[in-house]
C-alpha cells in the first residue's frame, strides 16, 4: 500500500472544525454511497444464506451439508472471520490510513464470496464464509472510521444510523432474490444458490469502483504528519460545496494544536480505552453482545423456524423474511434524527428496552401456540424496527466515543470480542435450540436475546456519553493534543 512518508510535528489547525460546519452537499451523499452501500452486501450475504438453507441441505444441491451446518458452522465462521478481520484490518486502518484499508477490505469480501459460489465441498463452502467475513469485519473498521470523521458533526448520528441500517436493504435485496434462486422452475437446485453469492461480487465490484473517488480522512492525515495533503482535500471539499450553493461558507470556529505520529502502539491503545476510559468500554461492550446474539442468531435462523414450527416451504421464506427486514431499516431511518436531536443516552437506552421487552412478549406469544409463520413475523418486525436503530447505534457509540488514534481499533476490538460473546454463540446455540423442534427451547433462545438487550439498555442508561452535535475532538480529545488540550469532556 502507497503510504507517504510521515514529517511529525507540533500544529495547530482548523481542519476538524472546517469539516464540522459544512452544510449537508452533494459531496456528502458520494461518501454515503461510496462508504456506506457495503452494509447492503453484508445484509444480502447473512439474508441469503439464512434463506438457502434448507436448499443447501438437499439432495442435488451440490453440496454434503445439512441445513444445522449452515445456519450454525458455517454461520459462527462467517462471524469468527469477521471478528478476526476487524482486528486485523482494524490495527492497520489506524496505522496507514482509512482509504487504503476500505479499498483492500473491499477486495477480500468480492474475491472470497466469488469463490463461495463454486464451492464444490462443504470445507470449501466453510473457508470462504470465513473469509468473506474477514473482509467484511475489516470494512466495519475501516468504514465507520471514515464516515463519522468525514460526515458533520450535526448530522453524524442520523447518517451513522442510516448507513448501518443498510444492512437491511441487502436483507431485502437477498430475501427476494433467494425467493427467485429457490425456485426449481427458473434455476436448477444447484445453480440458484451460486448466483446469489455471484451477485455479491459483482456489486461489490461497482462500489469499489465508486469508492475509488473517496478521500482520505483529512483528521487522519492532520495526525499523521500530512497536514498539507489534508488541507488540499479539505479545500477541495469547501470549493465544491461553496460552488453548489453560489456562496462562500462561514468562517470555522476553533482550532486544536497536536504533536503529530506515525503510529500509536497497541499498548497506549489498549490503556487508553480500558483505563482512562474504562466505563466508555462497558458501554461498548454491553451494546456489542446485546446486539450481537440477537441479530445474529435471528438472521441466520429465522428462515429455520418457519420450516420446522409453521411448515412454510423453503422456497417461500425469504418472502417472510423481507417484512422483517423493511421493519428493520426503517427503524434507524425513522428515529435516526432523534439520535441527534433528544440525544444518544435516551436514544440508545430506549431502543434496547423496547426491543427487549417486545422480544419478552413474543417469546410468551410463542410458548403459548398463539402466533402463526405471519403473526410470529408481524412481532419479529416490531421487536427488530427498535433493535435495529439499537444496533446500529452501537457502531455509532464505539465510532465516537473513543480518541481518534484508537478509533478504528476501537470499533474492531468491541466489534470482535462483542461479536464473539454474542455473535457466534448465539447461531450455535439458536441452531441447537430450534433443530429440537421443541417450543420451549426456541422460546428460551428468545429469552436470552430479550434479556441481554434490556441489560444492555440499563447501561446506556447509566453510562452512554452526551456525543449528539459534538465534534469528535470535544468528546474525546486526541492522544496528540497538547496538554493543555488533553482532557476530554463526559
Amino acid at each position: 500500500m502507497s503510504v507517504t512518508a510521515p514529517r511529525p510535528g507540533t500544529v495547530t489547525s482548523a481542519i476538524p472544525a472546517r469539516l464540522d460546519r459544512l452544510p449537508w452537499s452533494r459531496w456528502h451523499w458520494t461518501i454515503v454511497i461510496g462508504l456506506g452501500t457495503v452494509w447492503i452486501l453484508d445484509g444480502l450475504e447473512v439474508t441469503v444464506v439464512g434463506n438457502i438453507a434448507g436448499r443447501l441441505s438437499e439432495p442435488g444441491s451440490g453440496l454434503p451439508i445439512s441445513s444445522g451446518q449452515v445456519t450454525g458452522v458455517a454461520a459462527a465462521l462467517y462471524v469468527a472471520g469477521a471478528c478476526s478481520g476487524a482486528l486485523f484490518w482494524g490495527r492497520l486502518t489506524d496505522r496507514y490510513g482509512r482509504k487504503n484499508l476500505f479499498m483492500i477490505t473491499l477486495a477480500v469480501y468480492l474475491a472470497a464470496t466469488a469463490l463461495t459460489a463454486v464451492s464444490f465441498s462443504t470445507w470449501w463452502f466453510f473457508l470462504f464464509r470465513f473469509l468473506t467475513g474477514f473482509g467484511i469485519g475489516g470494512e466495519y473498521a475501516a468504514i465507520n472510521s471514515a464516515i463519522d470523521e468525514l460526515i458533520p458533526a450535526y448530522y453524524r448520528g442520523r447518517v451513522d444510523l442510516v448507513i448501518n441500517g443498510s444492512f437491511w436493504l441487502g436483507a431485502v435485496g437477498g430475501s427476494l432474490l433467494s425467493v427467485l434462486a429457490l425456485n426449481t422452475d427458473i434455476l436448477p437446485k444447484d445453480l440458484g444458490w451460486r448466483l446469489t453469492f455471484a451477485l455479491g461480487a459483482a456489486l461489490a465490484l461497482v462500489i469499489l469502483l465508486v469508492r475509488r473517488h473517496v478521500p482520505e480522512s483529512p483528521r487522519w492525515l492532520l495526525i499523521h504528519g500530512r497536514e498539507q495533503e489534508a488541507e488540499r482535500v479539505v479545500t477541495s471539499i469547501e470549493q465544491k460545496i461553496e460552488a453548489e450553493r453560489g456562496e462562500p461558507l462561514p468562517r470555522a470556529k476553533g482550532e486544536i494544536t497536536i504533536r503529530q505520529r506515525e503510529s500509536v502502539g497497541f499498548g497506549e491503545i489498549a490503556r487508553t480505552v480500558f483505563s482512562d476510559y474504562r466505563k466508555r468500554a462497558v458501554l461498548g461492550f454491553s451494546l456489542f453482545i446485546g446486539q450481537a446474539f440477537l441479530y445474529n442468531a435471528i438472521t441466520f435462523g429465522f428462515g429455520a423456524i418457519l420450516t420446522k414450527f409453521f411448515d412454510v416451504p423453503t422456497g417461500d421464506t425469504g418472502y417472510y423474511f423481507t417484512v422483517i427486514a423493511v421493519g428493520n431499516f426503517f427503524g434507524p431511518l425513522l428515529l435516526g434524527k432523534l439520535f441527534d436531536t433528544v440525544g444518544r443516552r435516551v436514544m440508545i437506552s430506549s431502543t434496547y428496552l423496547l426491543s427487549g421487552l417486545l422480544l419478552f412478549g413474543t417469546a410468551w406469544l410463542f410458548d403459548r401456540g398463539s402466533l402463526s409463520a405471519g403473526t410470529l413475523t408481524a412481532c419479529w418486525c416490531a421487536v427488530l424496527f427498535f433493535a435495529s436503530a439499537g444496533a446500529s447505534s452501537a457502531y455509532l457509540t464505539v465510532s465516537e466515543i473513543f480518541p481518534m488514534e484508537t478509533r478504528a481499533m476501537s470499533i474492531a476490538f468491541f466489534y470482535a470480542l462483542g461479536t464473539a460473546a454474542g455473535g457466534i454463540s448465539g447461531p450455535l446455540l439458536f441452531a441447537d435450540l430450534t433443530d429440537t423442534g421443541r417450543v420451549g427451547d426456541t422460546v428460551l433462545a428468545f429469552q436470552i436475546g430479550a434479556s441481554l438487550m434490556c441489560a444492555a439498555g440499563v447501561v446506556a442508561a447509566l453510562l452512554a456519553v452526551r456525543a449528539e452535535r459534538r465534534p469528535l475532538e470535544d468528546i474525546a480529545k486526541p492522544l496528540t493534543a497538547t496538554a493543555a488540550q488533553a482532557q476530554a469532556t463526559p
